[in-house]
């Protein structure tokens, strides 16, 4: 893991003409998610406290009402905050077994740009994009 340290982890970059997942692909994509849990799991701390230094009584209603407001928003946002971490254990658990970055439906490698912007990606672009089209088909009969 001597590559992993310092500049040499964040100057690296996934690409196409290397072998796919790759030792030094699975640890990127690995800093990568528990990147981003970390920020996630900090971000859902500062949620907490802010609901608690906002429990306090509002003498008045209009921000008693406010408040609420706000409590309801930032509860949705920890829930999907919760979905997500899930999301992210589970493609730490792939990369584990070795099926991390491979379609769940065709079995092919999924791309890395498509990776690089959704780490917890399970389907590739076209078998995506026929989920989707299913969806809709489904949702406008």
């Amino acid at each position: 893991m001597g590559w992993l340290n310092g500049l040499t982890h964040r100057a690296y970059r996934p690409s196409e003409e290397e072998p796919f997942m790759n030792e030094r692909q699975r640890e990127y994509f690995r800093q990568k998610l528990l990147g981003w849990k970390e920020e996630i799991l900090r971000e859902c701390r500062e949620t907490v406290q802010h609901l608690q230094n906002e429990n306090e009584n509002h003498p008045d209603l209009a921000d008693r009402a406010s408040s609420e407001t706000d409590r309801a928003i930032e509860l949705r946002a920890r829930d999907r905050q919760r979905k997500l971490i899930a999301k992210i254990d589970a493609a730490l658990g792939r990369l584990e077994q070795g099926s991390y970055g491979f379609c769940e439906e065709t079995g092919e490698p999924i791309s890395i740009r498509r990776l690089e912007a959704r780490p917890i990606a399970t389907l590739s672009v076209e078998a995506q994009e026929r989920h989707e089209r299913r969806e809709r088909i489904y949702r406008d009969e």
